[in-house]
């Protein structure tokens, strides 16, 4: 073929393609099929549905956390303060055991040392009995090894009769 059958056929064909009744022209938007429509709608429906999903399942775990974190902040002011309030309260009881042991021997059946002595004991004995409803209790730790999980050490004394390490005096 010649060139000027070239230049004929393909000045033809663009035109020829832009023709067809099946194809729609360049400026032309393609109208999607209702088939087509549904399927792009449910898709966003399912994306939005899995986002929102998964802000729901964030936003009831962070509440979940909150609950624990307040009932367990709840729990620790209970137990502290309780903590704090025995711990006052052992000191008057040790003052109430002094105050019974300072009483001279030749004094305790003089009639007006026992009604105190009766009292100071009576005193004692509803202090330990709140002790006790509150949950706490005596720890026998006389001649004990010390445990630092169950003692306070006030001081440590030399004490030749004991062995060391141990509680000399509670």
């Amino acid at each position: 073929m010649s060139d000027q059958n070239n230049e004929t056929l393909s000045d033809m064909a663009p035109a020829e393609t832009l023709s067809s009744p099946d194809r729609p022209s360049e400026g032309q938007a393609v109208a999607p099929s209702p088939a087509e429509e549904m399927a792009a709608r449910v898709a966003a429906a399912e994306a939005e549905a899995a986002t929102l999903k998964d802000k729901l399942l964030r936003a009831l775990a962070e509440t979940e956390n909150v609950r624990r974190r307040a009932e367990r902040e709840r729990e620790d002011t209970a137990k502290f303060a309780i903590r704090k309030f025995a711990g006052d309260l052992l000191n008057v009881a040790d003052n109430l055991r002094r105050a019974l042991d300072a009483v001279p021997a030749d004094r305790v059946n003089d009639p007006g040392m026992k009604n105190l002595i009766g009292g100071i004991e009576a005193t004692e004995r509803e202090l330990f009995a709140a002790f006790e409803r509150a949950g706490i209790k005596p720890v026998a730790a006389q001649g004990a090894p010390f445990d630092p999980n169950l003692h306070e050490a006030m001081v440590e004394v030399p004490a030749p009769d004991a062995t060391p390490g141990s509680v000399v005096q509670v």
